[in-house]
């Protein structure tokens, strides 16, 4: 599915005349979608490597959803998040799968790269896109807090409690 044809559905335009649209998966879906790869990974006995980086991932993922109406419905960044768990994860993981362990884990196919390797660094670039994206999400969240204060200090003065300001006392 691609963003234009996902911004679509949401805006419930039919992409040929007449046809049903299905709805955009729900953070349901998306969970569902999480424990499927989990699944994978537990019946390929997949190696503790891609394991790890995929619960993390999977972790980040879950600590996304709830922030995803502070980035608003349509984002490229909630279509990353459900991307991600729908399609993007279950495809590399799959993959890599797929493949006979020994040789997986051993033969080069990306120059130097084994696909173990390969997949690794999939799964490092996922990680860190879901770890920017859970920081765009709070980030409206800690900036409310941050004007709040000020105008809490603005409004009543200076904090009755210690200075907890990082760095040498000016």
């Amino acid at each position: 599915m691609g963003l234009k044809s996902w911004l679509g559905r949401l805006r419930g335009e039919d992409e040929a005349a007449g046809a049903a649209v299905p709805a955009p998966p729900t953070e349901q879906d998306i969970l569902a979608a999480l424990n499927r790869v989990n699944a994978m990974l537990v019946e390929g006995n997949a190696p503790p490597v891609v394991t790890s980086r995929v619960q993390r991932i999977a972790r980040t993922i879950k600590d996304t959803l709830p922030q995803l109406r502070n980035l608003g419905v349509g984002t490229m960044e909630s279509y990353s998040v459900m991307a991600t768990a729908t399609d993007y994860l279950p495809e590399a993981v799959g993959g890599y799968l797929r493949l006979p362990r020994d040789w997986a884990d051993t033969r080069p196919v990306d120059g130097y790269k084994t696909s173990l390797m390969v997949l690794v660094d999939q799964l490092e670039l996922l990680a860190t896109t879901m770890d920017k994206i859970l920081d765009a999400a709070n980030h409206a969240d800690a900036q409310a807090l941050v004007a709040h204060g000020m105008f809490l200090q603005a409004k009543f003065g200076t904090p009755a409690g210690p200075d907890l300001t990082l760095g040498p006392p000016s």
